[in-house]
């Protein structure tokens, strides 16, 4: 095995173990700090080591199938008895009992890796992500990027409570408490009613036609979807018995998945559904638009969509709302494509947070929307690998500098860390390298993805963004060493809210931590 040098050693190895006093939080965060920055000194690796049991409190974007490490996907190929095509590099259903020409039985791929059979299996890896991938001409990251959904789609739907087991699982290794997933319920009949009924752009009797013939029965098989992953999970991570897996300290929900790049009628049935579901069932919520922001219809029918939004918002005004959108770049579409997306986003969609708003220094009066995203709390969703792999944005070409500079909330996430082989610490290494943020603007950003995650319930904090003081309700935390409530006025506010007591179990995790250094 390898060893680490002994001046990484002395950096990474914690200074005691001790509890530290409830008046020396400054102090401790400021060990920490100086600990952060002899293993920035030593390198990267000494940084991911450092950042790994990091309290990074929530991942808040996130795709489910993204998520997924391709090595999985074929083990349930295999599993469902599936073949691969290996000139397509795609999963086939077989014929009768046999594989077509030009494919063989994953099982068969399995069963003998070597010599030939081991090159289709790399090269299944590099069509199910970014790995390897270089790009070249007339194929890009992002054509890349977007293309591995078709290549490892097929998959029995029995397996995804396997997959929320293997992102939340990789989370609980990293110190991650919370993780909202994009996901994508059934909805068939949806469409199928929307695309009989036909168009309607009276938004209002629209709704009652597609309600009137039987949308929101589908509400059943989102909950039934969501039910028998969650009950899979707890299965294989043993959760409430005596031998639970540390993922089940790990908190999950869903997003419920809209894909825009659709026809206009089928987008608010959808839509639509997706709103009736997350009112029914507290497993979703909050909504999101998906699929590539630089689509034909997503850009044709963009400011159609953030209409549809506005009216489904003020019909349910309870449902949350995080929004794809700038995630763009010049010489990807007409420079009239990156003038309002965002603004849009917020002002007609209703968006809470955005996800990537890569392209905000290009929209209309640029300052104007950066002011605007920072008095209305509007948390942009940080994804660098992901924009670097699809877009080519990277270091000072993005704008996370300048977000951080109007204080407009910003909070790191993955995207889809299966396709890009990340994870979500190596997306804060990321982040402190390339735009030498401290240790304390680390925490800030994990704060601020906990302030904004979608649970229900208030905020522990007193004002929005300001983690310098709690809610009225609980002060007494603020002295108090572990955060452990004693008064009645706080046991009762933090039990009737969940964000809250997210939020508190985040900031004991971190005096944990640096009580280390």
């Amino acid at each position: 095995m390898r060893f680490l040098p002994a001046a990484l050693l002395i950096a990474l190895v914690p200074l005691c173990s001790c509890t530290r006093n409830s008046n020396d939080s400054q102090g401790q965060e400021a060990k920490t700090e100086r600990a952060f920055q002899r293993a920035r000194q030593q390198g990267s690796l000494a940084l991911r080591t450092f950042l790994l049991s990091f309290p990074k409190g929530a991942d808040l974007h996130v795709h489910l199938s993204g998520a997924v490490y391709a090595e999985n996907w074929i083990r349930a190929a295999a599993e469902d008895g599936l073949c691969v095509d290996t000139k397509a590099l795609k999963f086939a259903k077989p014929t009768g009992k046999s594989c077509a020409k030009d494919q063989m039985a994953v099982t068969d791929l399995l069963a003998h890796t070597e010599g030939p059979n081991q090159d289709i299996y790399d090269k299944l890896i590099n069509a199910f992500s970014m790995r390897s991938y270089v790009p070249y001409s007339e194929w890009s990251g992002h054509d890349q990027f977007f293309s591995t959904f078709g290549h490892f789609s097929g998959t029995d739907k029995r397996h995804t409570g396997e997959w929320v087991d293997e992102v939340i699982s990789r989370a609980a290794r990293q110190n991650e408490q919370y993780i909202e997933l994009m996901e994508t319920p059934p909805f068939g009949h949806a469409a199928t009613i929307a695309h009989q009924i036909g168009w309607d752009a009276n938004l209002p009797e629209f709704r009652q036609k597609l309600l009137a013939a039987g949308l929101d029965q589908e509400v059943d098989a989102a909950r039934e979807h969501v039910e028998s992953a969650l009950t899979l999970r707890n299965q294989i991570e043993h959760c409430g018995t005596a031998q639970a897996a540390p993922a089940c300290q790990v908190q999950v929900r869903f997003i419920y998945q809209i894909l825009r790049g659709f026809p206009k009628e089928q987008v608010f049935a959808q839509t639509l559904l997706g709103f009736e579901a997350i009112s029914k069932l507290p497993e979703f919520v909050g909504i999101n638009f998906v699929q590539p922001e630089d689509g034909y219809i997503s850009m044709h029918d963009y400011t159609l969509q953030m209409q549809m939004l506005d009216y489904l918002h003020s019909v349910y005004p309870n449902v949350h709302i995080s929004l794809h959108a700038g995630e763009l770049a010049p010489g990807l579409v007409p420079p009239e494509g990156l003038r309002f997306h965002i603004r849009q986003a917020v002002e007609l969609g209703h968006a809470e947070r955005i996800g990537h708003g890569v392209d905000a220094l290009y929209e209309d009066d640029a300052p104007g929307l950066l002011r605007e995203l920072a008095a209305k709390h509007v948390m942009i969703e940080i994804n660098l690998t992901s924009n670097d792999g699809i877009l080519g944005i990277k270091a000072d070409e993005h704008p996370l500098p300048y977000y951080r500079k109007a204080h407009v909330p910003v909070a790191l996430s993955t995207d889809d860390e299966g396709v890009s082989r990340i994870d979500l610490t190596h997306e804060y290494v990321r982040a402190a390298e390339d735009y030498s943020l401290s240790y304390v603007e680390l925490k800030q950003m994990a704060r601020t993805g906990m302030e904004h995650n979608f649970l229900p319930g208030k905020s522990l904090w007193a004002k929005p963004d300001d983690f310098t003081q709690f809610n009225s309700a609980c002060t007494e935390l603020q002295s108090e060493v572990h955060l452990t409530p004693t008064s009645a006025t706080c046991l009762d506010f933090l039990k009737n809210n969940e964000r809250a007591a997210a939020q508190r179990e985040q900031e004991r995790r971190l005096r944990e931590f640096e009580a280390k250094w």
